[in-house]
């Protein structure tokens, strides 16, 4: 039976008329039962009707903050640099580093090491007990974070190079868009519409890099990383592709102006024979704080972190810093 036509009354046939005595005095007319109407059920689709409100389980306490790590022993020419995204808008002066990867320059092995770490990570900040990573800039700038590293991790970096979302768009378009080797296809929301990008090369204009490096609806930070380090090696090649060695004093006076740096060019200078190995990519390797060194753990105020398992941490950044 249609639905519609279960929401009709039953017939009652004629009506009939019933003659009241002459004497008859007025009474009120009682309430009658009216047909029952029917209704119609979902048969697919039950319907849970809660009986209780759940009572809120407080979320215990991680364990103690670990004690520093300690400087490790690091090789006497290594060089380590942060770089760093931030989440800046044009009207707003305040920030977090939501893209954090250690660059690790080993010139004597001839070896370039990115590791990656997620901005959830909770960790302890100097001076301010435990936080999310991505949050020590704003509690010190680069000191501080520098510092948060050595204490967490056991590096100290020594230069930061930091780009905000205007600033990347203009060194992207600076280099005719890059030719990314997408790993994974991806596809999550654009503009209000869902885009989607195949595995393998695809070239990319400024805009379509920054929807790369920063889309996670569909995926996760831990996928964000692996995209940002896809699209750093595209850079690394284009820049090889237009002999920036020979270069550098142009590329570093066009890029001073997009970044925000401690770096200088006679900074760069011991490492130009590092650079020039570099066309070899093979030299790069990729490492990751992922899902495999981390926990999901919600703060007493309901913040979504990610606790650190710190032997596995350590064991990969040992890994990185040894070009291993």
């Amino acid at each position: 039976m249609p639905i519609a036509a279960a929401f009709q009354p039953a017939s009652t046939g004629q009506p009939m008329l019933v003659q009241a005595p002459a004497d008859a005095t007025p009474t009120a007319t009682p309430f009658q039962p009216v047909p029952p109407t029917a209704v119609f059920y979902p048969t697919d689709v039950p319907t849970a009707i809660p009986t209780s409100t759940p009572t809120p389980v407080p979320t215990p306490f991680p364990v103690d903050p670990a004690a520093p790590v300690g400087a490790l022993d690091l090789p006497p020419d290594q060089m380590n640099i942060l770089l760093l995204g931030s989440d800046q808008r044009p009207w707003d002066s305040h920030f977090r580093t939501d893209t954090i990867i250690l660059l690790t320059l080993n010139p004597s092995k001839g070896t370039v090491s990115l590791t990656s770490f997620p901005r959830d990570l909770y960790i302890t900040i100097p001076g301010y007990g435990q936080d999310r990573i991505n949050t020590a800039w704003g509690k010190g700038g680069f000191k501080k974070l520098a510092e948060t590293f050595k204490y967490n991790f056991g590096v100290y970096p020594e230069h930061y190079v930091l780009i905000n979302f205007q600033s990347f768009k203009k060194v992207v378009d600076s280099l005719g868009g890059l030719d990314v080797n997408v790993g994974l296809a991806v596809s999550d929301y654009r503009n209000g519409r869902i885009y989607s990008i195949p595995a393998g090369m695809t070239h990319m204009d400024a805009d379509t890099v920054l929807w790369y490096v920063r889309t996670r609806k569909t995926s996760s930070d831990f996928y964000r990383a692996r995209r940002q380090q896809e699209v750093l090696m595209a850079a690394l090649e284009k820049m090889i592709s237009l002999d920036v060695l020979k270069r550098i004093p142009e590329f570093y006076a066009l890029y001073k102006d997009n970044v925000s740096t401690d770096l200088n060019l006679l900074d760069l200078v011991p490492l130009f024979p590092l650079a020039a190995q570099l066309t070899d990519t093979s030299r790069v390797h990729h490492y990751f704080i992922g899902t495999g060194q981390v926990s999901n753990w919600t703060t007493p105020g309901g913040g979504m972190v990610l606790l650190p398992d710190q032997a596995k941490v350590m064991n990969t950044i040992r890994k990185a810093l040894n070009g291993q």
